[in-house]
């Protein structure tokens, strides 16, 4: 990494800076936090292992066992700062109707006022961080250029796995090209002489986005997608309005492929809400029948897909990240083995537990051990009523090492798609698998998907909690507008994608899941390419396309019956008549830009069902 005394000077050491607006830009910001120095970053090997040696010395870092855990360390945060901080997140577009109801919305003028005082002398001590980086690959049509300016160096290394960063960056960044600006400070000032703590931080947090400039200023937390601003903060909220403007689309997506026996190759993209077995479905392998037929899966992306009209007229997509940002309890070998490969070296962990040989453990992982250091830093023993891990703690790692990443993970013209699947969480009513009749159907399953809160174990219907196509957290605009953007998409697509919804979680009378689950699910992902491929039938339901008995791949699948299948693909009116009562909401809240033709799709399903 190369230091520069404050006023900055051109960059040396084979970086050249070639963009006079960025040179100011960061000139003036060191003057505002009163950083003590600025560092350009590299983003090579020898930062790396300059920046972990220096959080090991600060407290911030653990150097884990170099034999079991290579070049991989553990992170404890503040116990205030271990999450994503919704309440304190901000869409400042000029309009509030912009930003939206599903948004927490300030004016940007007043934003920039407040979050001016607050940066102001917020880096006192500290050093500030200039990090290029790009989301998507490089060369990628769709590739977004970012500078990040930070007083975090866990940040930095965190944006060395997860994204290109540094050199190759600045290298790329003429002074034609714009970028985007994400101004992150921890909050934490030191003053001369004052001692600093392993996890510095700041009670009061905001994390703000500027949609029409495009540039994302965070303070006050280190943690996630607070810091790593590449992530959340550009490639979905910033990137979904930008691609609303050029005529793509972000999204909350896995993208995988499967291979059959053929050797035919479909790539499909996947949004589920939260704690739906999203991760687990992107890297998921076949099981050993499959595998004996011939059937490979690959991983493109596992949390992060941009879409756009191919050359060809097909839909592509790209993965804009380099690295997992994955929870951790519930990952094992047999849940996700990809995963575990994947973290196998150059991992950061953060609020995992540490046991006595200087490895990592989580719940879900394996059996306890004896003994551990838990993520607060405490003795912890099996039994003791505390968790080792966080439920939100991370592993950082990246894609790279995932056994089975797809050869083209990184094309900059992205990979074909052939499916769409949304999903959720629902202990009733949703089948295990239909699709969509066209394009406008399947935009209004993924408008209205979302998982149920509460369900009793007699299969009533629950408290749905919507989560439209998995980004209500994270459109940059108003809500009814983007699905309105995804509509227009069908006019600029030549080969539309068939679209699906799943529900590997519907339970019987008993409470009992009717879906073994995990790798099994390949039978339905089967199911989903050979609708693709025009290769099964499918039955006409109100509802969509549903798998018969005799179309669906069941060989094998001990205990599952022709009664077990009926169950699991159950369609009953009177659910279905609950469910769209609580659409209701959603319509409501958007009602003055809910496209119309979602609100027919709305009456066209009520009168298929009556």
């Amino acid at each position: 990494m190369t230091s520069l005394a404050s006023p900055i000077n051109h960059t040396s050491n084979s970086m050249t800076l070639q963009h006079p607006q960025l040179k100011a830009w960061v000139d003036q910001t060191a003057a505002l936090t009163g950083a003590a120095e600025v560092v350009w970053c590299t983003g090579s090997d020898a930062e790396w292992n300059s920046l972990t040696s220096l959080l090991v010395e600060r407290g911030t870092f653990i150097r884990l066992n170099p034999e079991k855990h290579p070049n991989s360390f553990l992170a404890r945060s503040h116990e205030s700062d271990t999450a994503r901080v919704e309440d304190r997140t901000f869409i400042c577009s000029l309009r509030e109707v912009d930003a939206g109801p599903t948004n927490n919305w300030r004016n940007p003028s007043d934003m920039r006022d407040m979050m001016t005082e607050k940066f102001r002398g917020s880096m006192q001590g500290r050093t500030l961080y200039v990090v290029p980086f790009c989301m998507g690959p490089l060369d990628s049509p769709l590739a977004l250029i970012g500078v990040q300016l930070t007083d975090s160096p866990y940040v930095v290394v965190s944006m060395k796995i997860m994204c290109h960063m540094g050199e190759k960056v600045l290298q790329r960044l003429t002074a034609d090209r714009s970028y985007i600006p994400c101004l992150h400070s921890l909050g934490a000032p030191l003053k001369p002489g004052q001692a600093d703590v392993a996890w510095p931080c700041n009670d009061e947090k905001y994390i703000v986005h500027f949609p029409e400039a495009r540039e994302v200023w965070s303070y006050g937390s280190g943690y996630g997608g607070n810091a790593l601003l590449g992530k959340k903060c550009v490639a979905l909220r910033i990137a979904s309005s930008i691609a609303r403007d050029e005529g793509w689309l972000a999204e909350h997506m896995l993208i995988m492929g499967l291979e059959s026996p053929d050797g035919t190759k479909t790539y499909l993209t996947a949004a589920f809400p939260s704690a739906c077995g999203k991760t687990n479905l992107a890297m998921i392998v076949p099981p050993d029948q499959y595998r004996e037929q011939g059937w490979k899966t690959t991983l493109v992306g596992d949390d992060i897909a941009w879409l756009w009209p191919g050359k060809s007229g097909r839909l592509h997509a790209i993965n804009p990240e380099t690295g997992f940002f994955g929870v951790a309890p519930g990952t094992s070998w047999q849940s996700n083995s990809g995963a575990m490969e994947a973290m196998s070296a150059n991992t950061i962990f953060t609020n995992v537990g540490l046991t006595d040989d200087g490895c990592v453990w989580w719940e879900g992982l394996s059996d306890p051990p004896a003994h551990l250091i838990d993520w607060k830093g405490k003795d912890w023993t099996p039994g003791c009523g505390r968790l080792a891990a966080h439920p939100n703690s991370r592993f950082t790692a990246p894609a790279g090492q995932c056994p089975n990443i797809d050869p083209n993970w990184q094309d900059p013209e992205g990979v074909p798609i052939d499916a769409i699947v949304f999903g959720g969480r629902r202990p009733s009513t949703m089948p295990l698998i239909y699709q969509s009749f066209d394009w406008t159907h399947g935009v209004f399953l993924g408008a209205t998907q979302g998982s149920e809160t509460t369900a009793a174990a007699t299969g009533t219907v629950g408290t749905v909690r919507r989560d439209p196509m998995a980004m209500l957290p994270f459109c940059g605009y108003n809500m009814g507008d983007y699905f309105g953007h995804w509509l227009d998409m069908r006019k600029q697509i030549r080969r539309l994608p068939r679209i699906f919804h799943v529900n590997w979680f519907r339970k019987d009378t008993e409470g009992k899941f009717l879906w073994p689950g995990f790798r099994e699910n390949l039978r339905v992902l089967d199911w989903i390419v050979k609708r693709c491929q025009g290769r099964v039938a499918g039955y006409e339901t109100p509802i969509g396309w549903t798998p018969d008995w005799k179309g669906f791949n069941t060989e094998g699948l001990e205990g599952f019956t022709r009664e077990r299948f009926d169950a699991i693909m159950l369609f009953r009116q009177e659910d279905w008549l609950a469910e769209l009562t609580s659409q209701t909401d959603l319509f409501l809240k958007l009602y003055h830009t809910m496209p119309k033709e979602l609100m027919c799709q709305r009456e066209l399903l009520m009168a298929r069902l009556v």
